[in-house]
């Protein structure tokens, strides 16, 4: 049998950086690892409908900042604040009333994230849509967007069927013992009559070259500092 990485862990010191970015000491790492748990359960399972793809957490002596990447933004905001507000109030109680500060990131490419792709699949067969279908056009548009490869496995009890089994599509390439390659992982359950079904996706986006790193923004028209000209001194007649 081969042995199974997850692909996020394995880049972790390269190309890849940690959902949680604290320091405790030895008698309070267990505490504050079970509370980042369960932060993140309770975000997800209460932001369900807003495409949340990860929550990140980070710890400053009494403060939690908690960083939620969603594709749908006003969902989690709500009307005027209103449902961030609650949302706040709710993990100050799970955090036995420490400060919460809540920062919501806009995923501009929900097509090219790895984590929401698997919850649409998900979803859709949570909807009786045929799983191949779900698959194959989770595929391709990934595939229209400029993804470089995509892997989407599905196991569980496909179509109702009386035996287990698995089913995997894939289009590029998705190098995943290449540490230098940005490849996300993303897993979800759907829950259907049948049973629960494994949603499993890989996906290798494009790396970005020096050259785009560093390009000159000509929307904004913002140069670097220090290169406007300096006026020059007149001289005395």
């Amino acid at each position: 049998m081969g042995q199974k990485v997850n692909p996020i862990s394995f880049r972790l010191p390269v190309t890849k950086d940690w959902q949680s970015r604290w320091f405790a000491n030895k008698a309070d790492f267990g505490d504050k690892l079970h509370e980042d748990l369960l932060l993140r359960d309770f975000t997800k399972k209460r932001l369900k409908k807003a495409a949340v793809s990860k929550v990140q957490i980070e710890r400053f002596a009494n403060r939690v900042r908690i960083t939620i990447n969603t594709a749908r933004p006003g969902l989690v905001i709500g009307r005027k604040g209103a449902d961030i507000e609650a949302l706040k109030a709710q993990l100050t109680k799970l955090t036995k009333g420490k400060e919460v500060y809540i920062d919501i990131c806009e995923v501009r490419n929900p097509e090219l994230d790895a984590q929401l792709i698997s919850a649409s699949v998900a979803e859709q067969l949570e909807r009786r849509v045929g799983h191949r279908r779900a698959m194959k056009k989770a595929i391709q548009t990934a595939m229209d967007m400029g993804a470089e490869g995509i892997r989407i496995r599905c196991a569980g009890r496909l179509g109702g069927a009386e035996l287990a089994r698995t089913e995997q599509y894939r289009d590029g390439k998705v190098p995943l013992h290449t540490i230098d390659a940005d490849v996300q992982y993303g897993f979800a359950e759907a829950n259907t009559l049948a049973g629960i079904i494994g949603v499993k996706v890989w996906i290798c986006l494009p790396k970005l070259t020096e050259e785009e790193k560093n390009a000159f923004n000509a929307k904004a028209r913002k140069t670097q500092k220090g290169s406007a000209r300096k006026p020059r001194r007149k001289r005395a007649k």
